[in-house]
């Protein structure tokens, strides 16, 4: 073990008593020792946030001469709960995007691109900005050659029978079992109507038919702008919901202690009330993860077994009364087939292969890839003739896109693989440079033939830039193929619907968006205050599609969570202004179809899955909507094709804002 000096401390954090730091807003920490060193894999640390809300945190790598850090680990700690936080140093070769985490921690994120260890300048552990001082412990800082074990749990529960934290109050919160059961009655039996008049069964602008109705929802591109048609041809901009579903998602296991009820998982008839499903994307640092659903529980402790029917029906008629026309991604599939509202579905899964060039880039090139495209494309056949389906995005946020501005065809050269990807990027090479020296010549390289890039590059971030620029090329090529497969297969299977898209989480670089021509319409989340920039982004790369916004939020700490998500403000009004501004303001652009809101149902306050724990949802976990944000979500509903159609000007009135707290 080597423990690491703590008192080199960045500007601004002041030492308290007990191992305690004073961070200011704006974020401090330490200055960390000896990373750059061989030796010990693992960083270990302990640490405590005394706040009352959660507080993200990064560990930031620099190499020398760089201002900005090369390599991030973002994380998330609990409020008063003690945890053990653990970096892995392999991390810092980029292969994994979610590492996972531990319980009394959150979500855990890397950002960046890879970095050497010996090429570590520096290294930092900061908090990430607040809306105030905050004050976090930190204690055994050290580097181990083992994974150590996380810390016990604290005496004494967080968490109340109805899957809230019971140490906070809000408006609207079900203190009791029987003040839920109420409340859910009386959101059973409200009114099933549109907030805006002139909508029709699918939430289109019924006085305004565009052109005669095909049957299914259709784009058409007038005077410049583009717009949606839903199946009677009448205008229709999409406000969508994500994650309307009651799926087990609560991360429980290891963290039992904490809560005041948790059935038996053991027992048959609990069986729909949980599940075990590992972290999809991290390396699950946590063995045998176990999930629950407390919205199941509720419902089924109210309702009893006829929950699920219950629930169905209400949920459609609470949504329609805050102007949701669409279900949006990862929605119930029952839900999707009654047909209720219009909706958006993705592919089960997207095409993969054995070998991937780097994270989830698979070897596009490789007759698996189009193999497995075309089975993938299979699961749009039961979605075939049906008008209540606006269309399918093709995936969400690939984790290989995360790396701004990566070249995924030098990575192909680093590939430790042999890819037929690699195979036809030396075909694309030579057919460039037919001699080796042409090509030493363009790149002002020094390969004796091309069998030297047959094997893995183990140097290839010292390729100059022209030789990088030769690969980009490449990459645009890789990038379309990754796209035009899948897409034409679904095309094949399902001619009628609309393709939507991958979802992209930003536009780090302009091969990002190779193969935009295969989409009916471009997707991306974007989480800000205002999606105009990134809207403008998409038009200025030379994107001529309509735009769908398939993820988006705002949270605040005033509804009963201790985490905001990635867009933070000061009150459920705010998020109410925000989402209206958000919403009329891609209305207002001449790419903006839609926009779904992520996601239906607050998360779970000691973390999802992932360990997310954001106040994101129009409903509490006892099925309430937060009353002063959907009065937002109505206003939006009741402007958006004013706002479309230039009748009406966008809200500017200024929002409260605060950092975010998000992982």
């Amino acid at each position: 073990m080597m423990t690491l000096d703590m008192n080199r401390l960045l500007p601004g954090t002041r030492p308290l008593p007990d191992d305690g730091l004073l961070l200011p807003p704006e974020g401090g920490g330490l200055l960390l020792d000896s990373l750059h060193l061989p030796g010990p894999r693992y960083l270990s640390m302990d640490l405590e946030v005394r706040e009352d809300h959660s507080q993200a945190l990064e560990l930031r790598f620099f190499a020398r001469d760089e201002d900005k850090p090369r390599f991030t680990f973002r994380f998330g700690l609990l409020p008063h709960l003690p945890a053990r936080v653990v970096f892995d140093m392999s991390w810092l070769d980029g292969h994994v995007l979610f590492p996972g985490h531990l319980p009394g921690q959150l979500k855990t994120v890397c950002h960046g691109s890879r970095i050497a260890r010996a090429a570590i300048h520096r290294a930092e552990l900061r908090s990430c900005p607040s809306h105030h001082e905050i004050t976090v412990a930190i204690s055994r800082l050290a580097l181990l050659d083992e994974w150590p074990a996380p810390l016990p749990l604290p005496s004494g529960t967080l968490v109340d029978e109805l899957g809230q934290l019971k140490d906070r109050d809000w408006p609207g919160k079900a203190a009791t079992p029987e003040m839920m059961a109420k409340g859910l009655r009386e959101e059973m039996d409200a009114m099933d109507a549109w907030p805006a008049a002139g909508w029709n069964q699918y939430g289109g602008l019924a006085e305004d038919r565009l052109a005669p109705g095909s049957g299914f929802f259709k784009a058409i591109k007038r005077e410049g702008r583009w717009l949606m048609m839903d199946p009677e041809g009448c205008r229709f901009f999409s406000l969508g919901m994500d994650c309307v579903n009651l799926n087990p998602d609560c991360r429980v296991d290891g963290m039992e202690s904490l809560l005041d009820w948790l059935p038996d998982p053991d027992l048959t008839e609990n069986g729909e009330l949980f599940a075990r499903r590992a972290h999809p994307w991290g390396e699950a640092p946590r063995e045998r993860p176990l999930l629950f659903s407390f919205h199941r529980a509720n419902l089924r402790r109210v309702l009893g077994p006829n929950w699920h029917d219950a629930w169905r029906a209400m949920i459609a008629r609470q949504l329609r009364r805050a102007g949701i026309n669409t279900l949006g991604n990862w929605s119930e599939d029952e839900l999707l087939r009654e047909g209720r509202l219009p909706y958006v579905t993705s592919l089960k899964r997207f095409p993969d292969t054995r070998e991937h060039i780097f994270r989830d880039f698979p070897d596009v090139f490789s007759p698996e890839y189009e193999e497995d495209a075309a089975r993938c494309a299979q699961a749009l056949e039961p979605f075939r003739g049906d008008r209540m389906m606006i269309g399918y995005f093709l995936r969400n946020e690939p984790a290989w896109a995360f790396v701004d501005g990566l070249n995924i065809a030098l990575e192909t050269l680093r590939c430790e693989a042999r890819t037929h990807s690699r195979a036809a990027l030396i075909c694309w090479l030579k057919e460039r440079y037919p001699d080796i020296r042409d090509l030493n010549a363009a790149w002002g390289t020094d390969f004796s033939d091309y069998g030297a890039l047959e094997e893995p590059l183990k140097q290839a971030d010292a390729l100059p830039e022209a030789a990088l620029t030769g690969l980009r090329d490449f990459s645009r090529l890789m990038v379309e193929r990754y796209v035009a497969l899948p897409s034409l297969a679904c095309r094949a299977v399902d001619p009628d619907h609309l393709n939507l898209g991958m979802r992209w989480a930003w536009i780090s670089s302009p091969e990002v968006i190779a193969g935009w021509e295969h989409f009916d319409v471009f997707s991306i989340n974007c989480y800000a205050m205002d999606p105009t920039a990134m809207l403008d982004q998409v038009a200025a790369l030379g994107v001529d599609r309509p735009m769908v916004i398939g993820e988006f939020h705002f949270g605040a700490l005033d509804a009963g969570l201790s985490a905001t998500g990635l867009k933070g403000v000061t009150s459920q009004e705010e998020r109410g202004k925000a989402y209206l501004q958000y919403a009329q303001r891609a209305a207002a652009h001449p790419l903006g179809v839609g926009c779904h809101v992520f996601q239906c149902y607050d998360q779970f306050p000691l973390g999802r899955f992932d360990g997310e724990n954001y106040n994101i949802g129009l409903f509490d976990t006892c099925f309430r909507p937060h009353r002063a944000y959907e009065a937002g979500l109505r206003e939006a509903a009741a402007t958006i094709y004013a706002v479309q159609k230039g009748e009406l000007a966008p809200d500017t009135s200024p929002v409260e804002g605060i950092p975010m707290i998000a992982y």
